[in-house]
């Protein structure tokens, strides 16, 4: 099945290089983790050696820069060479590279070879190809060809390379196919529903549990001191700079203001007009007019409707604005009535309506002294913004100098933030949070990756909102703590795994109870517990009955009992009543593609482990240094 896929999709020129690409991810999980770095005898520029194969370092610089390029289109910002390698694409496209090299010289070996016919007739035959005549189109062939920076030779050489690693893949998985075991294994696991019987143990319980002795306390703490042991702690200082903290409205003159308020009034305080609009369908232009005849006539709107089997309450449409009725017809029409008036028969985009208007918001405007306030700060940040990118190069100015936070802060009267000692994730050792960082997590990584004297660089906020200078000033480093510093906190965890410890008992009890054939719900009757019934899927989850507990359930045979901790507390005891799934239908359409995909998984594992081997046979080698002069790495 797969491979008829990728039949199908190599009868097109792009299909076809898809493919390419395809084989080249199929196995980056072992490609190049791995391969040795023993990198002897072969030329300085070869990047990779893959038995008798070189790939040159111009090579593989190539393939690196269009992949970058690829991923720029499609994130439609710039990737910097550090985002680039983070993301693995260096290796990627090694991967790539190393796969087509193993499989172009196996298929040499075996003597596979595409005639020019074969590559000719890919061509003409492209569907992409062809203008609207379906005639091959040599205009849209040398877009295709500006496009992946190759001539007509390097086109049709790299379709040969293409075809013959297709035809190759075909060999080795083109008759695979999910074994109707499998697919009835992969039915039941999507499908299987359990109806359980469940009661959830609260704390509570788990009874009285009395304070525990010092020396007790003292031997829980020394069997886990790793768990109390306090984090490296930072303390910092942070110089914001936004045009909200530069904005000073009192400076702004009411001349200004007014001048602001003119200029965005309509869309900033203007509210436009809204009207409620109710209709009655038709089927006949006819049959409208009779009905608007006999509201003329003094019938209401309301009994006309009922006459059509409307509900009062479904007359309305709802309340809109001008613009936000969609039909042209029905727009103008409602919005030319008076309030209370019906409409002639408007013949709309979904059929002959009568339309009412029984009640109209009149548009309305905010005026300047309900705004002042608001105008006013709008134009202060207004210059602030203006004055950010002088002020950023002011303050830098001062950093190259190296003169301390706090000094800029004040010469330029900026406010300081001083915080700490946080941890990395801004906790505080008594327990509380400090309040978010400007910048967010970037600024908060940043604090814990510096040093103690190092001039950072200003972290940037998000659309040029301005910038968040830091220095750390004091780090307190990881350290075992003493039981006196932490006696609270080993109390209360002791107190924790205590309850944990007795509802686990009493759960245990409760589950032998049912499996030698006790009633759930007279259990909880007696012992003052709160029965449920659920109905559940592999894949759902619930406050009271989360992961965890779901995948035990469905780990445990029908008819028997289980027990697993809540999701914030307590613990759950559940009995499976019934298992049931559906028959499994092999022709029905979401079976054939499960099918599908069940197929190509297995025929991609297979073709993995078939190019592994291929790999190991004719052996890969890596030159490293070169790898990271191909990709812009540092040596």
């Amino acid at each position: 099945m797969m491979m008829q896929g990728i039949r199908k999709a190599g009868q097109s020129l792009i299909g076809k290089l898809i493919i390419a690409v395809m084989f080249g991810f199929l196995i980056i999980s072992f490609a190049v983790w791995g391969i040795g770095d023993i990198f002897r005898g072969y030329g300085r520029n070869a990047v990779a050696v893959v038995g008798k194969t070189e790939i040159g370092l111009e090579q593989l610089r190539t393939a690196y820069q269009n992949e970058v390029q690829q991923l720029t289109r499609q994130q439609r910002r710039p990737i910097s060479p550090e985002l680039a390698r983070a993301l693995g694409l260096d290796q990627r496209v090694l991967s790539r590279l190393v796969t087509d090299a193993t499989l172009d010289q196996t298929a040499s070996k075996l003597g596979l070879a595409v005639s020019d016919e074969t590559v000719r007739n890919s061509l003409f035959n492209d569907p992409n190809l062809k203008n609207a005549a379906g005639q091959f189109d040599p205009n849209r062939f040398n877009e295709l060809l500006r496009a992946m920076g190759l001539n007509e030779q390097g086109f049709v050489r790299e379709q040969r390379a293409v075809t013959m690693r297709q035809e190759l893949a075909e060999m080795v998985v083109g008759a695979v196919t999910a074994p109707a075991a499998l697919q009835e294994l992969g039915h039941r696991l999507r499908h299987e529903k359990r109806e359980i019987a469940y009661i959830t143990l609260p704390d509570s319980a788990a009874g009285e549990i009395a304070a525990p002795a010092e020396d007790a306390l003292r031997k829980y703490f020394d069997e886990r001191k790793a768990a109390f042991r306090a984090p490296e702690y930072r303390t910092a200082n942070l110089l914001v700079l936004t045009a909200a903290n530069l904005a000073d409205p009192a400076k702004v003159s009411e001349a200004d203001a007014r001048a602001r308020y003119e200029q965005i009034k309509t869309q900033r305080f203007g509210s436009a007009e809204r009207r409620i609009v109710q209709q009655i369908g038709f089927p006949s232009v006819e049959e409208a007019k009779a009905a608007k005849a006999r509201i003329d006539a003094g019938e209401t709107f309301e009994a006309v409707g009922a006459s059509r089997n409307i509900a009062e309450a479904d007359l309305t449409l709802g309340t809109f604005t001008r613009d936000g009725l969609f039909d042209p017809a029905v727009r103008d029409a409602a919005f030319a009535l008076a309030p209370g008036a019906v409409s002639e028969p408007v013949q709309g985009g979904f059929g002959i309506v009568l339309l009412r208007v029984p009640t109209i918001e009149p548009a309305r405007l905010k005026s300047f002294d309900e705004v002042a306030d608001e105008v006013r700060r709008d134009v202060a940040t207004s210059r602030a913004a203006e004055q950010m990118t002088d002020l950023h190069d002011k303050i830098e100015d001062q950093r190259a100098s190296a003169k301390p936070l706090p000094e800029i802060a004040k010469e330029f009267g900026l406010a300081l933030r001083s915080f700490g000692p946080v941890d990395s994730s801004l906790g505080k050792a008594d327990g509380t949070q400090e309040t978010a960082l400007p910048g967010g997590d970037t600024t908060q990584q940043a604090i814990f990756r510096t040093d103690i004297g190092v001039d950072n660089e200003a972290v940037r906020l998000p659309n040029n909102g301005g910038y968040v200078w830091y220095d750390v000033s004091k780090i307190d480093p990881p350290r075992e703590r003493n039981f006196d510093e932490v006696k609270a906190e080993v109390e209360k965890q002791w107190h924790a795994d205590e309850v944990a410890t007795r509802l686990s008992a009493r759960a245990r009890e409760i589950v032998q109870k049912l499996d030698a054939g006790e009633k759930l719900d007279a259990i909880a009757f007696a012992q003052g517990f709160a029965f449920e019934d659920a109905t559940l899927g592999r894949q759902d989850q619930s406050d009271t009955l989360p992961r965890n507990v779901v995948s035990l359930v469905f780990g445990t045979p029908s008819g028997k009992a289980g027990s697993a901790a809540a999701a914030n507390a307590g613990r759950v005891v559940f009995q499976v009543k019934t298992a049931t799934v559906s028959p499994y239908i092999r022709t029905a359409e979401e079976a054939e593609n499960f099918v599908r995909l069940l197929t190509s998984s297995i025929s991609e594992d297979i073709l993995a482990q078939y190019v592994g081997k291929l790999q190991n046979d004719l052996g890969v080698q890596v030159n490293q240094a070169a790898l990271r002069n191909a990709t812009g790495g540092q040596n």
